[in-house]
């Protein structure tokens, strides 16, 4: 485990361009897993929300701790902007977090990733890209991303504060999973993710006016699941490197 006066250098991390290709494809992929998986549910049970919802939910707490596996190593895995803030919010004076000139370029890349894993899904299930009609910005479903949000990143860096990288892939696959259930907004926990699923008028869908309240509920949720963190693990910082995952050379 990495310590604030141990962590080694930015410099022995992979390439920022390596890295940022990582998060690039990572998210890219998570999004064609979550639309592509979405459409087919749709297909497959067109009568039955409940079993598209439960297929979709299955199909991408899976694909999400594979990813998480393949791309850690290289760019820690964030796949989501909330999650690259807080690492930088949370390392920026021990040394440990991502550094804030990389915050942009690992933003960019899980945007763009997004947006391409959408045209991607699109493309194999011949949907052309359309703008959602899918309203999902009622007071109950934003309430649902906070919570989806800050169990979240509460769960990511408690993992890492604890050693228990190990489970971490299976752990935030599970929770996703979970979230897609016990909140109303199905957890989209996720910015990058939220802008990407605007482009497409399928079951994962989200119509462009509801991204806006979408995205302001979900930094509220990493506002609050930082601040449990700095509640429950007053020494969070230290490890703000391993997250989500230790990159490979970054690894003692």
């Amino acid at each position: 485990m990495n310590t604030a006066t141990s962590s080694p250098p930015v410099s022995h991390r992979p390439h920022l361009m390596r890295r940022a290709a990582a998060e690039y494809v990572g998210t890219g992929l998570l999004v064609a897993i979550v639309v592509g998986s979405g459409i087919a549910a749709q297909r497959l049970s067109p009568e039955d929300t409940g079993l598209q919802l439960l297929e979709n939910s299955l199909t991408t707490a899976l694909g999400l701790a594979v990813l998480i596996l393949m791309l850690g190593p290289v760019s820690g895995a964030h796949f989501n902007p909330a999650v690259t803030i807080v690492d930088w919010l949370l390392g920026r004076r021990a040394g440990t977090g991502i550094p804030v000139r990389d915050v942009a370029p690992y933003v960019l890349a899980q945007i763009l990733g997004g947006v391409s894993g959408t045209l991607l899904a699109g493309a194999m299930f011949d949907a052309a890209p359309a703008f959602s009609l899918n309203e999902r910005a009622t007071g109950g479903h934003l309430i649902g991303e906070v919570v989806a949000t800050a169990g979240l990143v509460l769960l990511i860096f408690a993992l890492a504060r604890t050693g228990a990288g190990s489970v971490t892939a299976a752990a935030v696959g599970a929770y996703i999973g979970a979230a897609y259930w016990f909140t109303s907004s199905t957890s989209f926990a996720n910015p990058a993710v939220t802008i990407a699923r605007m482009f497409t008028d399928t079951f994962a869908g989200i119509a462009p006016a509801s991204v806006a309240p979408f995205i302001l509920a979900q930094l509220v949720g990493a506002a609050l699941g930082l601040a449990l963190l700095l509640l429950f693990y007053p020494t969070v910082a230290r490890t703000a490197g391993d997250v989500v995952v230790p990159q490979l050379e970054n690894r003692p």
